[in-house]
Formats: structure tokens, C-alpha cells, sequence
């Protein structure tokens, strides 16, 4: 029954094409521009991701970028951030992979990423590059899927592309399947925090400043860039009001979660040895 109503809710435009061809991510830019639930679900993670630059990589300099743009419109909120995709595709400024950033050492202020950090392969060789070319007091945001019960059992569910599991053994993806395709939705679960104490372990340097789910009504009636929309455009206000009036339930029925990391600088790193001695 569930795969009967996963597959009628498939948008149509995107059933004709592979997860992982430069075509589904055009399908899915004009499922964004089309769908206006959707489109101002993006734009209020695009002002999530604004609202936690602003707060804590306040006075770094340095370039914004958003890795994994794809179907993205961030350059209709925030024109100055440089869009990137690791496919070719002709709304983006650059094509790259996550883990090799064509940027000098120490020249980011801020790397932003909506729903991304899971389909990457090998998160370690991002954190590294991360470290590499941030400024230090710059930081990551990453808009991710949570785990909350609500979450867990719909990501499990009804999406067919992309798994849900929280007790993989390990951080890392099959090289030999695509990036959409082979995506862990719960592989920030697993990094910060069922193994939050090796991931800092590892990656002293980065700190987990910020970490709160958020997003559960707006995000099903929108019905995300592969599903359809579940409400007319006309009753955007009321599922926008509803999705606040129940922030206090985010822990349990939230769907996505941000987190932020922040490369420590030395003054930071000044103050804890203080502490410490």
C-alpha cells in the first residue's frame, strides 16, 4: 500500500528521468519555479542559512558559496553567493565536486548546503577541504533530513531513491553508485551525533555550533522537488502558520534539521587553552 501511494505521489515531471542525470535536476528547477508551497520552503532555508552566517561567522571576510545548487534558487534571494554542482547545469556559476574546491587556502567565510551533505561519498575529504579553504571564524550550514519518529518513518518510506539508515557501519558511500542514488538521508544523524565523539575526534579544528530540527507540515504539503503538491497555492499562509504553531513538537515530528559548523580560529582556540590552563 505504502509503494502503491509513493509512486502515485511521484511528480510526473521528474518520473521520465535517472536520479542521477543532469536532466532530473533540471526537472526538478522547474518543480521549484512552478510550485510556490515549495518555492518559499527553499527561500526560508535559504534565510535559515543567511540567519546562521550572520550569527555566527559574524566580521569573517570572505566569499559565500552553495555547494550542490542543483534545482536550487538562492541567487533569486541572495544574488552575491556563487552556486556550484558537481553536474553540469546551465543556472549554476561552477561545476565541482564537494571535496576539491577551487578556492585559495583560508578564502570562505561561509559554504552553505540544502539537503547535500548526505549525498556525499566521502564526508571525511569534505571536512578536510572545508578546513582547507574556509577563513578561519567561517563556518558550514547544512539543511539536512532529521531524525526525529515522524522523519525516520517517512524518509524510510516513501523515498524510493534514497535510504534511510541510521546504523550503517560507516560514514562512507559505494564509490559505484551515483550521488542521488547511493544517498544516506541519515548520514548527519550518524556523524554528529551517533558518532559525535569521533567526528570531533577527528576534526578538532571544526566546531558543531548549532544543531535544531525545524520544518514538518510545510515540507509534506510542498511535497519536496519529486513529489506532489498536497494543497493549493492559496493556502500557503495557513500551512505556514500551522508549521510555527507546532515548533514546539519540532524534537518529534520535525523533518529537517540545521547544523552548523564553525572553523576555529585562534583567538577561539586561545580562549579555550585559558580555560583549560
Amino acid at each position: 500500500m505504502i509503494s502503491r501511494l509513493r509512486d502515485w505521489l511521484i511528480d510526473p515531471t521528474v518520473r521520465p528521468y535517472d536520479v542521477d542525470s543532469p536532466e532530473f535536476s533540471i526537472a526538478h528547477r522547474q518543480i521549484v519555479q512552478r510550485k510556490v508551497i515549495l518555492r518559499q520552503l527553499f527561500e526560508s532555508f535559504y534565510r535559515e542559512c543567511r540567519a546562521m552566517d550572520l550569527r555566527y561567522f559574524k566580521d569573517c571576510p570572505g566569499e559565500r558559496i552553495e555547494i550542490g545548487s542543483g534545482a536550487g534558487i538562492i541567487n533569486a534571494v541572495y544574488p552575491e553567493v556563487i552556486t556550484s554542482d558537481i553536474k553540469i547545469l546551465p543556472f549554476i556559476d561552477l561545476v565541482l565536486s564537494a571535496d576539491r574546491l577551487p578556492f585559495p587556502d583560508n578564502s570562505l567565510r561561509a559554504i552553505y548546503a540544502i539537503n547535500v551533505f548526505h549525498h556525499l561519498p566521502k564526508p571525511r575529504d569534505f571536512f578536510r577541504e572545508t578546513l582547507r579553504v574556509l577563513h578561519p571564524g567561517g563556518g558550514v550550514v547544512l539543511i539536512e533530513p532529521f531524525h526525529g519518529l515522524l522523519a525516520g518513518w517517512l524518509f524510510k518510506n516513501l523515498h524510493k531513491s534514497e535510504k534511510f539508515e541510521p546504523d550503517a557501519p560507516t560514514w562512507e558511500a559505494d564509490n559505484n553508485a551515483g550521488p542521488f542514488s547511493n544517498a544516506n538521508q541519515a548520514l548527519s544523524y550518524i556523524i554528529f551525533k551517533r558518532d559525535r565523539s569521533r567526528f570531533e575526534r577527528e576534526f578538532p579544528q571544526l566546531e558543531l555550533v548549532q544543531q535544531h530540527p525545524h520544518t514538518h507540515v510545510w515540507y509534506i504539503v510542498s511535497g519536496g522537488v519529486n513529489f506532489r503538491q498536497l494543497l493549493p497555492n492559496s493556502l500557503m499562509p495557513v500551512v505556514s502558520f500551522i508549521d510555527h504553531a507546532l515548533s514546539p513538537l519540532n524534537r518529534w515530528i520535525g523533518l529537517q534539521h540545521t547544523i552548523v559548523l564553525r572553523k576555529k580560529s585562534r583567538i577561539h582556540e586561545a580562549k579555550i587553552n585559558a580555560r583549560v590552563n
